[in-house]
């Protein structure tokens, strides 16, 4: 984690793009869940073991997105995540996906922790002690 909160780097493969080479707008959300994901492994969250052992998993239930500029075929985009706040079952994320200077989209969740049925469940004061330290950095505009 940096003071801008964590980042993840990720290349635009020729997969993401239509035939003029621009990325799909849905593509845009797959990769802030990989950052998330990344985020979350970094906060010592393997979600498939952690899902297997607490019975907890996460779900997005709010997502904003604006979309600033293209990301194009072979930028090398980088995705910081940064937590705005924590609640007993749920947190707010912004999540700005960068190529270089330019902001190509910037994005602003909900995103609930759940049991196995799929109903709301309180986070682990564990993890969310790492979750709201995480809220000390900021993603810069």
């Amino acid at each position: 984690m940096s003071d801008a909160g964590h980042r993840f780097a990720i290349r635009v493969y020729y997969e993401d793009t239509d035939a003029a080479g621009v990325v799909y707008h849905s593509n845009y959300l797959k990769y802030a869940e990989r950052a998330r994901t990344e985020w979350l492994r970094d906060l010592g969250v393997q979600q498939r073991q952690w899902r297997d052992e607490t019975g907890l998993g996460f779900a997005v239930t709010r997502c904003e997105i604006d979309f600033r500029r293209p990301a194009r075929l072979d930028d090398l985009l980088d995705v910081a995540t940064r937590v705005i706040e924590v609640g007993g079952a749920s947190l707010v994320a912004e999540q700005v996906i960068r190529r270089e200077a330019d902001e190509v989209a910037r994005l602003k969740l909900i995103v609930a922790c759940i049991d196995r049925r799929g109903r709301p469940a309180r986070l682990p004061i564990d993890l969310r002690t790492a979750m709201a330290a995480a809220t000390a950095g900021g993603v810069t505009d």
